[in-house]
């Protein structure tokens, strides 16, 4: 199949799984279209089965906002025309999904029909798309999707709730992990350099939003620490990290917190960690715990939104309420102060992350981009 993928090229959830599905697809012998306003930050490597499209945006003193959805519909019917690809699928309802539906009634125009799927990944749905501005649009553009997925059941009931005109089915593929990247390396030297002296390695990686709540890390932290001798590794970057950083100064334990900032190899930083903290507002899914639980890092998450369909409560971690700061550090020092403990829980994280082996996952999306095909009508046209 010729395929185009649309999604953000960033470090989030959606563009990560957008872009590792391409790279697997395309390894399968897929032609694979990635059309978007920059390289991917995982496209790092080149396959001739991989193209990427960049969408331009012009800028002009009439548009206080530069019209990308206009510019990627655009870009969308260009490359469907002269690739001749045979589905689009969008990652992110904003604006992708209104975008394709954009480009689909104009390549009817043209003769070419191009069913598209849209991929929900959460805030698209939970925040963003449920914003009373934008929630006809996004209504709109699940409605006309020749195919929809959710990465979770707890997302496809929040889509059923939040939008209540929304009447198509929604098939839920979760996320994903690559076991041949994301697996548990000996990096040694690594652990023994941020933590000398033997102490417990906590990581949590995010892009520091509100939504992820990553003062209660610090806070969680400072809580275990009075009790076991650890570090934190604070990975990712974006608003609250100077909140973050200020909260360790006031609680005295910045010189056992590093923040590294935005990292591509993630999974070096997971295979020196013991405990992954997730105490989110609101997660999909949680693809960052399910990348530590490959690498053997069991998890202590809250039980917001599809968690609980990722972390086992009492086998691959603990669930907490949101905001339990202190049911979090005791059930982390619980599994910390135990070595054999400890090493169950890690044994079972990582079994339970082989159920979400690409090898699973995969086959899921190449069937129903086939059933999609097999099923879509071209569009009338006047």
């Amino acid at each position: 199949m010729k395929i185009g993928i649309v999604c953000y090229p960033t470090f989030g959830g959606s563009g990560v799984v957008a872009t590792e599905l391409g790279k697997a697809l395309a390894d399968r012998g897929h032609q694979v279209h990635f059309i978007t306003y920059n390289q991917p930050v995982r496209l790092d490597f080149f396959s001739e089965n991989l193209f990427y499209h960049e969408v331009s945006v012009s800028k002009y003193p009439l548009f206080e906002f530069p019209p990308y959805e206009l510019a990627l519909a655009s870009r969308m019917v260009d490359v469907v025309r002269f690739e001749k690809l045979d589905i689009l699928h969008v990652h992110y309802a904003i604006p992708h999904a209104s975008a394709a539906y954009m480009a689909k009634q104009i390549l009817a125009t043209y003769g070419i029909h191009i069913p598209f799927i849209t991929t929900l990944h959460g805030t698209d749905i939970t925040l963003v798309g449920n914003d009373r501005t934008y929630k006809p649009v996004v209504t709109f553009s699940i409605n006309q999707s020749d195919g929809v997925t959710s990465v979770s059941e707890h997302l496809k009931q929040d889509t059923y709730r939040f939008f209540e005109e929304v009447n198509r089915d929604i098939r839920v593929i979760t996320n994903f992990i690559d076991l041949k990247r994301f697996s548990h390396q000996p990096k040694g030297h690594f652990k023994k350099a941020i933590a000398p002296e033997g102490e417990k390695i906590l990581v949590h990686t995010s892009n520091f939003r509100r939504v992820k709540r990553t003062s209660d890390v610090v806070r969680i932290f400072a809580k275990v620490q009075e009790q076991i001798p650890s570090k934190l590794l604070m990975v990712g970057d974006g608003q609250d990290r100077p909140e973050c950083e200020q909260l360790a100064r006031d609680l005295g334990v910045s010189q056992n917190i590093r923040f590294l900032g935005k990292q591509d190899a993630v999974e070096e930083i997971m295979s020196v960690s013991d405990l992954f903290l997730m105490p989110s507002q609101s997660e999909s899914f949680g693809l960052a715990a399910l990348e530590a639980m490959a690498c053997r890092v069991p998890v202590i998450s809250s039980n917001a939104g599809g968690l609980p369909e990722l972390n086992v409560d009492g086998v691959t971690g603990y669930l907490c309420d949101v905001g339990d700061v202190d049911g979090m550090a005791q059930r982390a020092v619980y599994m910390l102060e135990d070595e054999d403990r400890l090493n169950t829980f890690k044994e079972e994280a990582l079994k339970h992350a082989r159920t979400f082996d690409l090898s699973n996952i995969l086959p899921q999306y190449e069937n129903f981009y086939q059933e999609v095909i097999a099923n879509s009508k071209p569009v009338k046209t006047a």
